[in-house]
């Protein structure tokens, strides 16, 4: 007959002791805490996935305690049992947040002043000031927030049409050329791909 793990307690976790070999302190369906020789306390899932045992990191005690590591656990049995491996999930969830973030760090509005900041060095300071003046009017505030490889034409032409509109055709031809100019300098450093027309 199997024995029977006793739940773990928070007593018990803080009276673990480190000894020459990894401890491996069980709670139940496949959460332990392991104890390392030099005394650190690490959550561990241990689960099966497509036939394999496999390991998951939830993190370290204290900063995670009992009732944390247990819900956690519970999480990725949910996500076992829905045929989903919660380590793939978690380097995949990963992957997806670097993606986000270099998108977040590359919207319009960064490339643009980064853009503009290389040309200033060529330029007098009243066009370079010209310049960001009509940019940071007419076009952050429109779509300075969108990560620029995700920019397309259909989101930049109606801010250009209704500067042309109110008769401003001369600064609506320069904020196109603009546009052009920081798509250009992005695909130059390979944050896009492409160019906005």
């Amino acid at each position: 007959m199997p024995k029977k793990t006793i739940p773990l307690t928070d007593v018990a976790i803080r009276n673990a002791k480190a000894a020459d070999k990894p401890l491996k302190l069980f709670d139940g369906a496949g959460l332990f805490l392991q104890v390392t020789p030099t005394g650190g306390k690490l959550w561990r899932f241990k689960y099966l996935f497509d036939g394999k045992e496999k390991l998951l990191a939830l993190g370290k005690w204290p900063d995670v305690g009992l009732k944390m590591a247990r819900q956690r656990r519970d999480e990725a049995r949910a996500l076992v049992a829905q045929g989903v491996d919660p380590s793939e999930k978690r380097k995949q969830d990963r992957a997806d947040a670097e993606v986000q973030a270099a998108e977040d760090a590359n919207t319009f509005e960064a490339v643009a002043r980064d853009w503009h900041a290389k040309q200033v060095k060529v330029w007098s300071e009243g066009h370079a000031a010209k310049v960001l003046g009509r940019i940071e009017q007419h076009l952050f505030p429109a779509f300075g927030s969108i990560p620029i490889s995700t920019l397309r034409a259909p989101a930049i032409l109606p801010t250009l049409r209704e500067i042309e509109a109110k008769g401003n055709h001369e600064t609506a031809k320069r904020l196109r050329q603009y546009c052009e100019a920081v798509f250009t300098f992005a695909i130059s450093t390979g944050i896009a791909e492409r160019n906005v027309g």
